[in-house]
């Protein structure tokens, strides 16, 4: 990704065990991805309702990662469908997406720069920028370091600087990719305050995460995945308590997943 481009700030069938709440936001039907001559994401069909907190889980390799960019767009299933409120992704509705990743991506230039350049690319000026600009950096608490070069900052400085880049947007999904990996207990509790207080705002969130703690703290809703399948679906505290999947169990309980998904083995 390049600099003209530092974060992607662009502006149904329900799932066993989601229920029937509302309309989806986003919806995948029988969504394959293939590469290098293998089937990485496997028949997924999902639905994310607005104003939901969505954890995407399952062991190294299962898909979540992939999955989240074929969600965003930014890279092309090879078939089945991705839909955004009833009609197919498109540009204009990855307008009002934003994505963060796992190695944040900053411009060569200050905090602020960081923050103007992007709300600059979405149109905003003026007081209206000025002001997004004041509640992103006080939401991120990053005012002490506004004017220092946004590449020098600590991990989980960069990476609170990007939540709060997108988030001063006003997506109406935001995509999080482990944005709390290898960060400290104190920078991991800052992120998800972040995450919380864009909920409160009404942002829907997709979040991947390893860290079991964080999702029983942040979900709402879990998709687990496991061999690019989505093998289980539902409230948080029914996967995290009481999984059907075999998958899930064995990967909560701390032992790699066998092959056989069966949810009734």
């Amino acid at each position: 990704m390049d600099e003209t481009n530092p974060v992607t700030c662009f502006t149904p069938r329900p799932l066993a065990g989601f229920g029937s709440r509302g309309a989806a936001l986003i919806e995948t039907r029988d969504l394959i991805y293939e590469a290098g001559g293998k089937r990485l994401v496997d028949h997924v069909d999902l639905i994310i309702e607005p104003g939901r907190r969505t954890v995407i889980m399952g062991a190294n390799g299962s898909g979540k990662s992939l999955l989240l960019r074929l969600l965003h767009g930014l890279i092309v299933p090879t078939s089945g469908a991705i839909m955004w409120k009833g009609e197919p992704l498109d540009r204009a509705a990855r307008r009002a997406q934003a994505m963060v990743f796992q190695r944040p991506v900053m411009l060569r230039r200050s905090v602020l720069a960081n923050l103007q350049f992007a709300l600059a690319v979405r149109g905003f000026r003026g007081a209206e920028r000025n002001r997004r600009i004041a509640d992103a950096v006080r939401a991120a608490r990053l005012e002490h370091v506004i004017h220092r070069p946004a590449r020098v900052l600590s991990g989980g400085e960069q990476q609170r600087l990007a939540i709060a880049r997108a988030i001063a947007c006003s997506p109406e999904l935001l995509f999080l990719d482990e944005p709390s990996a290898s960060l400290d207990p104190a920078s991991t509790l800052a992120i998800e305050q972040q995450i919380l207080a864009a909920h409160e705002r009404g942002v829907t969130t997709v979040l991947v995460t390893h860290d079991q703690g964080q999702a029983r703290r942040l979900a709402q809703d879990i998709l687990f995945m496991h061999h690019g399948r989505l093998v289980e679906s539902g409230p948080a505290a029914q996967i995290l308590d009481q999984p059907r999947s075999r998958a899930a169990r064995e990967w909560l309980e701390g032992r790699l997943p066998s092959d056989d998904d069966n949810p009734n083995p």
